[in-house]
């Protein structure tokens, strides 16, 4: 049996917006876009990955980049993380990318200041020269929920309370 080691939920409506204007530099169309968000779902029973819809529309030609707020984030057992991938559709026709590879969501990030929101940088690596435009709502990248290991003689000790890429070491 599958053991069910998550909760996925929405930010604030304030961390959502302070993040919004951050990453797409304006507020206007904010409340329109966090009222839209929606849980990822898996699509089938047999789906590992559970769809994350973008809850703004966007373009990106090739060489360009964004760094899309989900409104969400996600609660997780001890020993568990969420890793982050691009939508294999749209990586096999528009070589959609995470700007930093793999999205890794650790399990304290939940309760970082940001409210552990959720946030994708995403690029178009197209070498077709497709453009890639995605409408609010459309499922652009999964995500999957990974039993995780440490060390015998691990000593972390430290507490999270930075947001996206906080844990500089």
């Amino acid at each position: 049996m599958t053991e069910r080691a998550a909760r996925f939920e929405k930010v604030s409506f304030e961390a959502f917006l302070a993040d919004y204007e951050e990453c797409l530099g304006t507020k206007e169309g904010a409340r329109e876009a966090y009222d839209a968000v929606q849980l990822p779902v898996r699509a089938t029973a047999g789906s590992a990955g559970y769809d994350i819809k973008t809850p703004v529309a966007f373009r990106l030609a090739p060489g360009e980049s964004v760094r899309i707020p989900t409104g969400l984030r996600v609660r997780m057992k001890e020993g568990w993380v969420l890793l982050i991938v691009p939508k294999s559709g749209l990586g096999s026709r528009f070589r959609l990318q995470l700007n930093n590879t793999v999205g890794v969501i650790d399990q304290d990030y939940y309760y970082a200041e940001n409210e552990g929101h959720i946030m994708v940088p995403v690029c178009c690596d197209s070498k077709d020269g497709k453009t890639l435009e995605l409408p609010a709502g459309k499922a652009f990248v999964q995500s999957l929920l990974v039993p995780f290991g440490i060390t015998e003689d691990d000593e972390a000790n430290g507490r999270r309370t930075g947001g996206f890429g906080s844990t500089n070491s």
